[in-house]
């Protein structure tokens, strides 16, 4: 526990430096751009899809019976935000993963890190298929739990269960790409993935705080860059991680 809050700590250190803050909105800027405009233009036809789907299901003819069609319809509309607010807080996520990380491992190697060697393990490519297999995972699971969704304690523990796992598996490979080995990676991620997942949790939670979540794209890839760098230095020297 003591490495994840040592990661969260110097995460925070690095995100209000000047060139950190200078990428902060632009994850968060660009998904909204994106699923806003297509909203704009495709959200009637999202809620009359869902509403087809409902129309199809056994609940609507008990709804229809019972004059409370207006649920159904109602139901739609929150299935749609329910799947366009993830899918704008994935995208940012996968921005900040894919475009941000390299300029952002360089910032804190550099700070912290000056005489990690550099393996390069992983390629771009590699981040980019990472990022996509993992956002389609996140996607399959999101889709499988909605119904947990109607059970009040679930609706607060499935998104941050979800987020752990999008979290550990969109930061750590771009974390770990250029400084460890492909050896390295995998030994990594096998002595520290529950620790990851913890990580990526309390992060999770981040989501809920209103405003504090615009950054959390940029302090995330910190704190997973923080974390995994810490636990390479301490795989290579064969000691503890710092305080």
């Amino acid at each position: 526990m003591r490495e994840i809050l040592n990661a969260l700590l110097k995460a925070l250190k690095s995100l209000f430096q000047p060139k950190m803050l200078a990428l902060v909105l632009w994850p968060v800027v660009l998904a909204t751009i994106l699923w806003g405009g297509l909203a704009f233009f495709f959200w009637s036809d999202w809620v009359a899809g869902l509403q087809g789907l409902i129309d199809h299901a056994a609940v609507h003819d008990f709804l229809g019976r019972h004059e409370l069609s207006w649920v159904a319809r109602a139901a739609a509309t929150t299935l749609a935000i329910m799947v366009v607010v993830p899918l704008g807080v994935v995208t940012a996520l996968l921005i900040a993963a894919v475009v941000a990380m390299p300029y952002m491992v360089r910032f804190v190697a550099e700070r912290d890190y000056p005489g990690m060697e550099l393996k390069r393990g992983g390629t771009m490519m590699g981040s980019i298929w990472n990022g996509l297999a993992g956002v389609f995972v996140f996607a399959v699971l999101w889709l499988l739990a909605l119904p947990l969704w109607l059970f009040g304690p679930f609706a607060l523990i499935v998104p941050v269960f979800l987020s752990a796992y999008l979290n550990q598996r969109l930061f750590r490979y771009d974390a770990l790409a250029d400084h460890a080995s492909r050896e390295e990676y995998q030994q990594v991620v096998e002595r520290a993935g529950g620790r990851m997942y913890v990580l990526g949790g309390l992060l999770g939670l981040v989501q809920f705080v209103p405003f504090l979540n615009l950054l959390l794209p940029i302090y995330i890839g910190l704190a997973y860059i923080h974390f995994c760098l810490a636990e390479l230095h301490a795989l290579r020297t064969g000691i503890g991680i710092e305080v």
